[in-house]
């Protein structure tokens, strides 16, 4: 008895010293840092990196594949509510296939048949969509470590060495992500890329946002609002055209903020039908005006909105078509069809065979520079 009782009194201790520490060591948003940290390709260190601002925001980042993990703002009653869909752990992001929050690189978005010309030369790049090559292929900077340098407790840096041939796309490229959260809180996120060989660059955020915070039901009544006139229509394999359809009239006209629910499904429009919803670049009226909104989210649940500010010349917004609640995140949540909304800041689709539209090439002694910012707010 003297003996059990022995083990049992130190145990309790054990247990009671570990417990406070386990709840510190804890995100805002839930997360254990812990289940963050492994190694890559045998050496490449992974692990979480947490931003705190003045007002209490919190964002949380892997710096496998650069992803937005959780990002947690107030609410319309001060709640912070966490707005990113995710998993709570680097295993999941390694094994399920999923863009979640992500960096995307060389290139967002589709490049038809994975084909493209540079300077005469035909390149061959990975076909993993329909035959077409999808933010850069099954290894795309998604699934890559990024050297991590926490600059402050607002700034994470992220940087990427690319080297010739990875996925077949040319160039040693050295590529920076800095995520900065402001005190008015935004997420300021500031893309930087070089090459020693003329290349293509087109980098995004795939963040799926859910700003009812219940990312267990469709997100579909979140309210949209879109600066743009046209879309770039794709076919039935989700391929640009090449044309410009003006949105006026139709299920893509945004300019007037309204549910997502309202059209989403309006599979009479050939254009929803072939999107599965939507999953359309629309071309911005901002036309690089990173003062001007280039769209903004609002959930009528917790009255948390989201304006989009970029330099870029379109958004693709994806509502989340192809989850099927076969993909469980954070919380133990399976995220059920439409669970979100994405809203990327980019260079239209397949801009390398399309020279009608704004030029993705990168030249040796040229600095690629994208930004966009995903400022929070309620109302």
């Amino acid at each position: 008895m003297k003996k059990t009782f022995g083990v049992f009194g130190l145990s309790l201790a054990l247990l009671t010293a570990c417990t406070p520490q386990q709840k510190e060591a804890l995100t805002l948003s839930g997360l254990n840092p812990a289940n963050f940290e492994t190694l890559v390709d045998g050496n490449k260190s992974v692990k979480l990196y947490t931003l705190k601002n003045a007002s209490g925001m919190e964002v949380c980042i892997t710096n496998f594949g650069g992803r937005l993990v959780s990002v947690m703002v107030p609410d319309k009653e001060g709640n912070l509510t966490d707005v990113i869909l995710g998993f709570d752990n680097i295993k999941d992001y390694q094994t399920v296939p999923t863009d979640f929050g992500a960096s995307i690189g060389r290139y967002a978005n589709r490049i038809n048949q994975g084909k493209i010309v540079i300077d005469g030369e035909e390149i061959q790049l990975p076909q993993n969509n329909y035959g077409h090559c999808l933010h850069g292929g099954p290894e795309g900077w998604q699934y890559q470590v990024y050297e991590a340098k926490q600059l402050n407790d607002t700034q994470l840096e992220l940087v990427l060495n690319s080297p010739d041939g990875d996925s077949n796309f040319p160039g040693n490229v050295v590529a920076k992500v800095v995520y900065t959260l402001t005190d008015d809180n935004a997420i300021d996120i500031a893309y930087e890329a070089t090459t020693d060989k003329k290349t293509i660059i087109n980098m995004t955020n795939h963040a799926y946002f859910n700003l009812n915070g219940n990312p267990a039901v469709p997100g579909t009544n979140q309210v949209l609002y879109i600066a743009s006139d046209s879309i770039t229509p794709v076919d039935s394999t989700f391929m640009t055209t090449g044309e410009m359809m003006a949105v006026a009239g139709t299920s893509f006209d945004f300019n007037t903020p309204k549910a997502i629910e309202q059209d989403v499904t309006n599979f009479d429009n050939e254009q929803i039908k072939f999107g599965k919803g939507y999953d359309h670049n629309w071309v911005l009226t901002t036309k690089g005006d990173i003062s001007k909104v280039a769209a903004k989210l609002s959930s009528p649940v917790t009255g948390i909105t989201l304006e989009v500010y970029t330099n870029e010349p379109g958004i693709q917004v994806y509502t989340g078509n192809f989850l099927d609640g076969t993909v469980t995140g954070k919380k133990g949540i399976a995220y059920p069809q439409r669970a979100s909304v994405c809203l990327e800041t980019q260079h239209y689709p397949d801009s390398p065979n399309k020279a009608h539209w704004p030029s993705v090439i990168l030249e040796p002694g040229q600095t690629y520079h994208s930004r966009c910012i995903y400022k929070f707010g309620v109302e």
